[in-house]
């Protein structure tokens, strides 16, 4: 039997959500039906919903991509939940192995996976999250521990594992290497965290906000400037005696993707390498950006990141056991929670930088 829920659902772009009921189908034999507990709200949505029109774009769809729930039902073909377990939802295959799954959320195209409807039309989605169930490929459900928080845990599958795997995974920062992080949302307070884990030196945060510098602290930020009166790069070099040994943006600005570049250390030989700079940030939709090709003189590197390189079978257990330990204070870094009918009010408060830390949906 199919299923009715709730859902937040993008109609039109640049247009509220409506929040009605869907219909979802039943598990697919590789399929699980999960019963949300909480979804993260992340900012990659905004651009999602932003985007113009353009051939191939389904709509209506649904949206989200992290996710914490409990299973209410699955496919045969599914070995490793059953139902009543407790889960995390993300959108990279849980072991990285195979070709990544297509994700309405970011690409709405003709590659979508599944489909719901509402009154009588068909809603792509791909393991959405802004719902009270999600139907999801068991390729990106995830068993966590019963005895752990079901809420703030909800942002491991996107926030965490975006900005802590940049450091752990892409990055490898070493203890005493020295990083910094352009914007201090939640994907670029989860990479300082997880710097501070692995206890690199300095930790410097960039923003244009002095509460979020004083907030960034709270997760083991050594310092902070604030680029709207500063020049945030001169900064940088003044402090590092000539540059970081990794920068990461996580805004995904043109100024800010050149502003990465121009804070990484330059090398001196071909022996010598210099900085490098990272690319988290989704660049939103008509932005170009364009890099002075002078500032690879000197070894320095520019790369890009998804999901920071992040095997969610691998990766997720240790986020928890930090989460455990207090070295990833998600309890601190979720500064507003919203219900499903609030989602539009959520978006709002994301856009115009009203939330400190991370908010999410609750399903309680």
């Amino acid at each position: 039997m199919s299923l009715k829920c709730r859902a937040a659902i993008l109609v039109e772009p640049n247009q509220p959500l409506v929040v009605d009921e869907v219909e979802l189908p039943d598990p697919a034999p590789d399929q699980v039906l999960v019963k949300l507990f909480a979804s993260g709200v992340c900012h990659s949505q905004l651009h999602t919903m932003s985007r113009p029109p353009r051939p191939g774009r389904r709509l209506p769809a649904l949206l989200g991509h992290e996710s914490t729930g409990v299973v209410a039902a699955k496919g045969r073909n599914v070995r490793h939940v059953k139902e009543g377990d407790h889960v995390m939802t993300t959108w990279v295959d849980r072991d990285n192995s195979s070709t990544p799954l297509p994700l309405v959320d970011h690409t709405l195209n003709d590659r979508v996976q599944y489909v719901a409807t509402w009154k009588g039309r068909e809603v792509s989605h791909s393991a959405a999250t802004w719902a009270e169930y999600v139907l999801a490929s068991e390729r990106v459900v995830l068993p966590m521990p019963k005895d752990i928080a079901t809420d703030v845990t909800a942002i491991i599958g996107c926030a965490v594992m975006t900005g802590a795997g940049a450091i752990i995974n892409t990055l490898q920062v070493r203890p005493g290497q020295s990083v910094a992080v352009f914007g201090a949302g939640g994907i670029g307070l989860c990479a300082v965290s997880a710097a501070a884990v692995v206890d690199a030196y300095p930790i410097v945060v960039v923003d244009v906000l002095d509460e979020k510098l004083a907030f960034a602290r709270r997760f083991g930020a050594t310092h902070g400037v604030n680029a709207r009166g500063t020049d945030a790069v001169q900064a940088i070099r003044e402090l590092t005696q000539g540059g970081v040994d990794y920068a990461i943006d996580a805004i995904g600005l043109a100024q800010t993707q050149e502003q990465i570049l121009r804070a990484v250390r330059a090398g001196y030989s071909g022996l010598n390498r210099g900085g490098t700079a990272l690319l988290v940030g989704i660049t939103p939709p008509g932005v170009k950006a364009v890099l002075d090709t002078a500032l690879f003189v000197g070894n320095r590197t520019f790369t890009r990141t998804s999901g920071g390189d992040c095997r969610p079978d691998r990766d997720f257990p240790i986020f928890v056991r930090w989460y455990r330990e207090g070295k990833l204070k998600l309890d601190e870094l979720v500064t507003q929670r919203y219900r499903l009918d609030q989602i539009n009010t959520a978006v709002d408060d994301l856009e115009h930088g009203r939330i400190l830390g991370r908010g999410i949906l609750t399903f309680a």
